[in-house]
C-alpha cells in the first residue's frame, strides 16, 4: 500500500500559526534577538516557508503588530456597552483592555515595548493603534462631560488631553500588572478608575484645578 497523504493546511491557517509563533518569539526574546529559525521551529515549519509567506523579518514583525493591534482594539470596543452610563462604559473598556493584555502578554510586549523601541515603520503602526484607542476614550469622556454640563457643543479639546493621559496610564499599568504576581485585570481596572473617575468627575462638574500664575510661582520660589 502507498503512503497516506496528509491533507495540506490552508495557507491562511498556516500563516496564523507562523504569526502565533512570531508573537511569542518577539515578545519574549525581543525584535533584535529573535531569529527566523526560532520562529520556524516553534511554528513547526521550515525557515524558507516563513520567508515565502511573510517575506522578511521586518515584514513578519509588522504583520504581528497589525494583527495584535486589531485584536486589542476589537477587544476594547466589544467590551463597552453603549447603553450603559459613561462611568460603566469606561469601566468595561478598561476591564476589557486589562483582560486582553493579561491574557496576551507576549502580544502586549510586542506592541508596547518592542515596536516602540525599534523605529520606523514599527512605531507608526503602534501609533495608529494608540490614536484609535485615544479617540474612542475621548468620545466616552466627551459624552459624559456634555451631559454633565448640559452643553451639547462642549468642544472635544476640553477632554482630548484627559483621554491621552488616561490611555498612557493604562499602558503603564498594564506593564505593571503583567509583571506583578497576583494582580488581576479587574484590580488593575479598578485602580485606574479610582484615580481617573474622581478627576473626571471634577471635569464633568466644571471644577478645574488651575496652576498659580507666574508671579505667584516666582514669589513662592
Amino acid at each position: 500500500m502507498g503512503a497516506v497523504k496528509t491533507k495540506r493546511m490552508p495557507r491562511a491557517v498556516r500563516e496564523q500559526q507562523m504569526l502565533d509563533a512570531a508573537v511569542r518569539t518577539f515578545g519574549r526574546r525581543g525584535y533584535m534577538a529573535a531569529s527566523m529559525d526560532e520562529v520556524a521551529e516553534l511554528a513547526g515549519v521550515s525557515k524558507p516557508l516563513v520567508y515565502l509567506y511573510l517575506n522578511s523579518k521586518e515584514d513578519l514583525f509588522t504583520a504581528c503588530i497589525r494583527r495584535e493591534s486589531a485584536a486589542l482594539i476589537a477587544a476594547v470596543r466589544a467590551g463597552v456597552r453603549p447603553d450603559l452610563p459613561a462611568d460603566l462604559q469606561l469601566w468595561d473598556g478598561l476591564r476589557a483592555f486589562f483582560t486582553h493584555t493579561s491574557h496576551h502578554p507576549d502580544a502586549w510586549s510586542v506592541l508596547h515595548l518592542q515596536a516602540r523601541t525599534h523605529g520606523e515603520p514599527f512605531a507608526s503602526e503602534v501609533a495608529a493603534m494608540r490614536a484609535d484607542i485615544v479617540a474612542f476614550v475621548t468620545q466616552l469622556i466627551l459624552v459624559a462631560a456634555r451631559e454633565a454640563h448640559r452643553d451639547p457643543d462642549l468642544p472635544e479639546s476640553e477632554v482630548a488631553g484627559v483621554a491621552e493621559a488616561l490611555v498612557g496610564a493604562a499602558e503603564s499599568l498594564a506593564d505593571w500588572a503583567n509583571t506583578t504576581p497576583g494582580v488581576s485585570a479587574r484590580q488593575a481596572a479598578a485602580t485606574l478608575m479610582n484615580v481617573a473617575w474622581a478627576g473626571l468627575g471634577d471635569l464633568r462638574e466644571g471644577r478645574r484645578w488651575t496652576p498659580p500664575d507666574a508671579a505667584q510661582e516666582a514669589a513662592s520660589g
